[in-house]
């Protein structure tokens, strides 16, 4: 069915985007070319950009986002990002970063990445005993792992330090890396999806959620409908319900619902806002239903959370 492309308003700067990526569909299951000169490949890349966009594949992952803010999902987990952000995506993980832009801004080597095979890591270890360190913390990253304050800064030097050397040098900075996400206190990570996440992928699964992405993380605060969303795949609701559903591992309102306790999150954290404003800036159509979704969700009241994030 053809994708009703002509239903998006051609004056806004998320439409156009999300109207240049359906005319493509690609699969994105990314493919990572191999680098013939070093054991992992270190790289970076502007946002927007082909690379930045819903993918999987079997490498793992560290990230360092450089610049910006905006959202960012892993598995079934969904949060808010700023410039700092580092984190540890496992194989096979699922993974994207969406920046809020104003329309036509351009984010310049927003994203500094490196990947590697596991494979690498075993056959390293067999010969360096003392690789065998990391081999627990590729188990977690199975769920993903945010980095927070001194691991996540001295990470981000040793991965900046990488991508400005070469030989042995940079070796001695993948090492550092290694060791500091490794030994990183428990208090200094954050594991994104549930243990249980699954998610059956293939090319057309990644690229129809990559749409649906773009339209919820531009429009969570607004009204988001089920209906638009199938709209822009070209799928009748209740078959991109389950289609959704069974590529994500979660609901589509679960997915907004998520997006906007996240935004309210780091309004909490950030700002002096009124909570009622909050509820109502985030998307949420009432202050007892935001309530309830924040303390089932999160634990704490919205009260409590700004509490805690501002001691």
């Amino acid at each position: 069915m053809e994708t009703p492309i002509n239903a998006l308003d051609p004056n806004d700067g998320a439409s156009t985007r999300l109207a240049e990526r359906l005319l493509g569909m690609r699969a994105n299951r990314e493919v990572i070319p191999p680098d013939p000169n070093h054991s992992v490949r270190w790289h970076e890349h502007d946002y927007p950009s082909p690379l930045a966009r819903w993918n999987y594949h079997p490498e793992y992952e560290i990230h360092l986002i450089r610049k910006g803010t905006g959202k960012f999902i892993v598995g079934d987990h969904i949060g808010t990002f700023e410039a700092g952000h580092v984190s540890l995506i496992g194989s096979g993980l699922p993974h994207d970063w969406v920046s809020d832009l104003e329309p036509g801004e351009v984010l310049e080597r927003r994203d500094a990445v490196i990947q590697f095979d596991g494979k690498w890591v075993q056959q390293a270890a067999a010969a360096v005993p003392e690789m065998a360190e990391i081999k627990p913390l590729l188990e977690q990253s199975a769920r993903g792992i945010e980095f927070l304050g001194r691991a996540a800064n001295t990470a981000a030097v040793s991965i900046e330090a990488m991508g400005a050397s070469t030989g042995v040098e940079r070796l001695q900075h993948l090492f550092a890396l290694f060791g500091t996400l490794a030994r990183a206190p428990h208090e200094e990570r954050r594991y994104l999806a549930d243990e249980w996440f699954r998610p059956q992928l293939d090319g057309r699964a990644a690229a129809v959620v990559d749409l649906v992405l773009e339209y919820v993380f531009s429009n969570h605060a607004g009204n988001v409908k089920l209906s638009e969303a199938a709209a822009l795949v070209g799928m009748a609701e209740p078959t991109f319900s389950k289609y959704f559903k069974r590529s994500t591992g979660q609901n589509f309102s679960d997915l907004v619902r998520k997006l906007r306790l996240a935004h309210a999150r780091r309004l909490l954290e950030r700002t002096d806002k009124p909570i009622s404003e909050i509820c109502y800036e985030v998307g949420f159509s009432n202050l007892s239903n935001f309530n309830r979704h924040f303390l089932n969700d999160i634990g704490d009241t919205p009260r409590q959370y700004r509490q805690r994030a501002q001691r």
